[in-house]
C-alpha cells in the first residue's frame, strides 16, 4: 500500500529542516527524506568538532571534482553534510547573513516576473531575524526569540586577538557586528551554538516538533528520482538503508532541498534539464530546462600558514591530557577551548580599494591547517592559518550527470578562480594578510610563514600558490537558480517554482541568484522559511 503526505522535503539539510518545520507549523502532515545520519553525536555537538570530521568522516561525503585544466589539471574535494541538519550539524557555524545589496541585487535580476515576490533585503530580513536568537544584540537588524541560537564565541583564543590587533594596524576599524550597518573591518564571529553546543537547524527546527504526528523524518534514505504525472511532480522514489525501492506520494508539492550538487543531479534523473546531456544517459526529457546544473557558484578559499615561535594556539588541544583538561574545564566550569568553533577571529576588506565594499572574507584559526588534499605540505606544530575568501565570484562552474545510476556521483567542475578578476583580488588578500602578519602584535609571536613559500608576496608566487591550494569555502551554490521570466537559463519562477512543473520547488542553495558576501548557512535556512510560507500561502 503507498503512503501519501501533504508534502515530501527531499534533503533534510539547514533549509529541508527549516521548510518541513514551518509547513508542519502550518497545519501539513510532511515526510523528510535524509540520506545520512541522525544529528545526535556528542562530536556534532560540540562546536570544535568540525576539526575532527573535515578530513575524513561519516557525517560528510566527498565529491571530487572533474580535473581542473585552470589549476593545472589538479581534483579536489567539496564536503557535503551527510547528515540531518546538512551543513548547519557539520560546519563551523560562523553566523553570517551577506550584505543587503546581496538580497536588492536579487531583487533586481528577478524584476518583472509574472505573479512575483520580493527579494530585496527587507522582504527577507524579516526571516533573519525571527529566526534568531542572538545572545547580545536586538535591534532592527537582530532577534532574540528565535529558535536558532547565535552566541559570541564562548572562547578566544590568545592567538586570535593578536589578529584582530594586527589588522586595526593596518588600518582596517575594529567591527561589532559584521551582520551590521557596515560589514568592513575585523573582529570577532557569532556563531550558531550556544553553552558549548551547536544549534543546528535540526535542533533548533525539528527538535521541537519530534512528537508531533504530522513530522515523518526517515534517515539513510537516498533518493533516485521524482515521478512525474505529465507535467506534475506527483511521487518519491528512495531507496532505505537495507536498499528496498519505495514510492511515496503527495497532493501537494515536493520539496527538493538536497544541496547545490545533489538538486541538479535528482532533477536530470527526473527527466527535468538540458536534453541533449539527459538523452547522452538515455534519460527521456520531460521538461527541457538548459540551466540545471549550471551557474555553479562557489566561494574560493586559500589559505596561509605561519608556525609560532612558542606555544600559541589550539595545536594539539584535542589530544591526550590536553583534551582531558579541556573536557574537564567544560565539565566542571562550562569554558574552555570546548566552547568554540575555532575561527573566533575574522575580517572583511578590499585589499584594492580600502574604502570601497569588502571582495575578501577571512578566517583565522588558531591552527596550521590545511585541506586534506595537502597535508604534509607544512609541518604540523603550533601556529596559525589565515584563510582568505573572494566574496562576489565571477566564475562559474556546472553539475552533470556521471550516468543515469542514481548511485553515481555527479561530474563537479567549480571552476574556482577561473575569471581573472577573482584571481587578481584573490592574490591581492593574500599579498594584504601577508602584510598582516609582519604586524605586532602577530609578528612578535611567528617563527616563520610557510605557506605561501617563506612568506613571499610577488605575483608569480603568489598566482602559483592560489592555483595549488584554492579549494571551496563550502558553499557551492546555484545550480538551479531562481530568474525572470523570459530567461532561458533560470531554472525557477521568484516562488521557487521548478519552471514547467507544477508541484516542485527547489529552496536550497541551488535557488541562488547570485552568491551572497558571506557564510551561506544562514540564508539557507531564510530560503526554506520563505518556501514554507510560499507553498502555505502565507506568501
Amino acid at each position: 500500500m503507498s503512503e501519501t503526505f501533504d508534502h515530501i522535503v527531499i534533503g533534510g539539510g539547514s533549509s529541508g529542516c527549516v521548510a518541513a518545520a514551518g509547513l508542519v507549523k502550518s497545519g501539513a502532515r510532511v515526510l523528510v527524506l535524509e540520506a545520512g545520519h541522525s544529528n545526535r553525536h556528542p562530536l556534532l555537538d560540540m562546536p570544535p568538532g568540525i576539526f575532527k570530521m573535515i578530513n575524513g568522516s561519516r557525517f560528510m561525503r566527498y565529491h571530487r571534482t572533474v580535473p581542473q585544466a585552470h589549476l593545472d589539471g589538479r581534483v579536489h574535494d567539496i564536503p557535503q553534510g551527510n547528515v540531518l541538519g546538512g551543513g548547519s550539524s557539520v560546519n563551523a557555524q560562523v553566523y553570517m547573513r551577506g550584505r543587503p545589496s546581496d538580497y536588492d541585487e536579487w531583487e533586481e535580476l528577478l524584476r518583472g516576473n509574472n505573479d512575483a515576490i520580493g527579494w530585496s533585503w527587507k522582504d527577507v530580513l524579516p526571516h533573519f531575524r525571527s529566526m534568531e536568537g542572538n545572545e547580545r544584540l536586538h535591534d532592527e537588524r537582530h532577534g532574540t526569540e528565535g529558535p536558532l541560537l547565535v552566541s559570541d564565541p564562548g572562547h578566544i583564543n590568545e592567538v586570535s586577538r593578536w589578529f584582530v590587533q594586527a589588522v586595526q594596524a593596518m588600518g582596517e576599524p575594529f567591527n561589532t557586528d559584521f551582520n551590521g550597518a557596515s560589514q568592513r573591518g575585523v573582529g570577532f564571529y557569532q556563531f550558531m551554538n550556544r553553552a558549548g553546543r551547536r544549534c543546528s537547524a535540526a535542533y533548533s527546527h525539528l527538535s521541537p516538533l519530534e512528537n508531533n504526528p504530522d513530522l515523518s523524518v526517515r534517515l539513510h534514505c537516498e533518493v533516485q528520482r521524482i515521478v512525474m504525472q505529465g507535467n506534475r511532480a506527483r511521487a518519491v522514489e528512495y531507496r532505505d538503508k537495507a536498499g528496498r525501492l519505495h514510492t511515496v506520494h503527495t497532493d501537494g508539492e515536493i520539496i527538493l532541498a538536497a544541496g547545490s550538487l545533489i538538486t541538479p543531479k535528482l532533477l536530470m534523473l527526473s527527466g527535468i534539464g538540458p536534453a541533449a546531456h539527459l538523452a547522452e544517459h538515455g534519460i527521456d526529457c520531460s521538461v527541457e530546462l538548459r540551466g540545471v546544473g549550471q551557474n555553479l557558484i562557489d566561494h574560493p578559499e586559500v589559505p596561509m600558514s605561519a608556525l609560532a615561535n612558542g606555544p600559541y594556539g589550539y595545536y594539539k588541544q584535542g589530544e591526550g591530557w590536553r583534551m582531558l583538561k579541556n573536557g574537564l574545564q567544560f565539565k566542571l566550569f562550562g569554558s574552555g577551548p570546548i566552547t568554540t568553533a575555532g575561527v573566533e577571529a575574522g575580517a572583511f576588506i578590499n585589499p584594492i580599494d580600502r574604502n570601497a565594499t569588502p571582495t575578501i572574507q577571512a578566517f583565522c584559526p588558531p591552527i596550521v591547517y590545511l585541506d586534506r588534499d595537502a597535508l604534509g605540505e607544512v609541518e604540523n606544530g603550533y601556529g596559525l592559518t589565515i584563510t582568505t575568501v573572494v566574496v562576489k565570484p565571477k566564475s562559474r562552474g556546472e553539475v552533470r550527470l556521471a550516468s543515469a545510476d542514481p548511485s553515481a556521483m555527479p561530474l563537479v567542475s567549480p571552476n574556482l578562480l577561473q575569471h581573472e578578476d577573482d584571481m587578481r583580488t584573490m592574490i591581492a588578500g593574500q599579498r594584504f594578510f601577508l602584510e598582516a602578519l609582519r604586524q605586532s602584535p602577530l609578528a612578535n609571536r611567528i617563527d616563520r610563514i610557510a605557506v605561501p613559500p617563506d612568506g613571499r608576496d610577488d605575483d608569480e608566487t603568489l598566482r602559483n600558490h592560489c592555483k595549488r591550494f584554492v579549494k571551496t569555502n563550502y558553499h557551492p551554490s546555484g545550480t538551479a537558480r531562481m530568474g525572470r521570466d523570459g530567461d532561458r537559463d533560470a531554472v525557477l519562477d521568484s516562488r521557487l517554482r521548478v519552471r514547467g512543473v507544477e508541484g516542485l520547488r527547489v529552496c536550497d542553495l541551488s535557488a541562488m541568484p547570485n552568491i551572497n558576501a558571506g557564510n551561506t548557512n544562514a540564508p539557507a535556512m531564510m530560503l526554506g522559511d520563505r518556501c514554507a510560507d510560499l507553498v502555505s500561502g502565507k506568501l
